[in-house]
């Protein structure tokens, strides 16, 4: 039987950190850590930087085994990779850094048990232009995380569990949105690039400063979750119709977290913070519930207008 395998991106820190940590102590496999890298003075984009356990190379202890790092892509723009293993040295090119993850994790473990997309921003500086902010945060927090699925999920083994890191904050985005777009965002036929297209006509309205007046919510981390969640729903529909087995994909919330991104403002440790990510990420074989939802404290969350 093959090693299982498990995928955590934008890991290095905070609460993914914490999801690797407990994946190590409680999940029967291999788990990859991947980095996020930063790609300019105000953006930190994820990379796939993965690092793989050795107990002979001792470098972050993370409750079973060490860390030995294997550079997928080149680390932060400027300095040298790291390659202290096996891996290959990618572009910065996110799209041929998450086709090198696919093929070194099929090539070596013939498929992945566990995708945990955590990598994500969010601008906490106002100073930085609304235009650049949205296109920043939709690009690493929806598109690329669509995208990474998109490469990822042919090599999805059944009773593979896919985690999309969202926020509370899509709930209060949907909120905020008209009630047009707030049908649109719930209704259960929304179609992939039909979600594509509403999160890119946002992108596109806030060029202008036309978002508000389109219906859209004013905070471009809002509208990115909100892609995240609805984005989830979808995959999982659109699993189920391929029938795949027992491949079940959820969004969940970590809850309001003490990390960088929120300024260290939050009130859970990043461990607290992995507590629903895992828990959706080690769901039990053929469940028939959670599947395609949005998760909170380990429950089910509305999802409506």
């Amino acid at each position: 039987m093959d090693t299982k395998v498990a995928v955590v991106t934008g890991s290095n820190k905070g609460v993914g950190f914490a999801i690797v940590r407990a994946l190590c102590r409680q999940f029967d496999g291999d788990v990859y850590l991947t980095e996020s890298s930063k790609t300019s003075k105000h953006i930190c984009c994820k990379g796939m930087t993965a690092i793989t356990f050795d107990k002979t190379s001792p470098q972050i202890d993370v409750g079973r085994g060490y860390l030995d790092l294997i550079a997928l892509e080149t680390r932060a723009e400027g300095r040298p990779p790291a390659n202290n293993g096996e891996g290959k040295v990618c572009t910065r090119n996110d799209h041929e850094s998450v086709v090198r993850l696919r093929d070194f994790l099929k090539k070596t473990y013939g498929g992945l048990d566990i995708l945990v997309n955590n990598a994500g921003i969010v601008f906490n500086d106002d100073s930085i232009p609304f235009v650049e902010q949205v296109a920043a945060t939709t690009r690493t927090n929806f598109f690329s995380t669509l995208e990474a699925c998109q490469v990822l999920f042919p090599i999805l083994r059944p009773h593979s569990r896919v985690v999309n890191l969202s926020s509370m904050s899509s709930q209060m985005g949907l909120a905020r949105c008209s009630e047009a777009l707030r049908a649109r965002f719930t209704d259960s036929n929304l179609t992939m690039d039909e979600l594509r297209a509403l999160v890119n006509k946002f992108v596109e309205t806030a060029k202008v400063n036309k978002h508000l007046e389109a219906g859209f919510c004013g905070s471009s981390y809002f509208l990115s979750k909100i892609g995240v969640t609805v984005m989830s729903m979808i995959q999982q529909r659109e699993i189920d119709s391929q029938g795949a087995n027992d491949i079940v994909v959820n969004a969940c919330c970590p809850g309001y977290v003490a990390t960088d991104l929120t300024n260290h403002q939050g009130s859970l440790t990043i461990d607290e913070g992995a507590a629903t990510p895992v828990y959706c990420a080690l769901l039990p074989p053929n469940i028939n519930s959670p599947r395609g939802k949005f998760i909170r404290e380990k429950k089910i969350a509305d999802w409506k207008m």
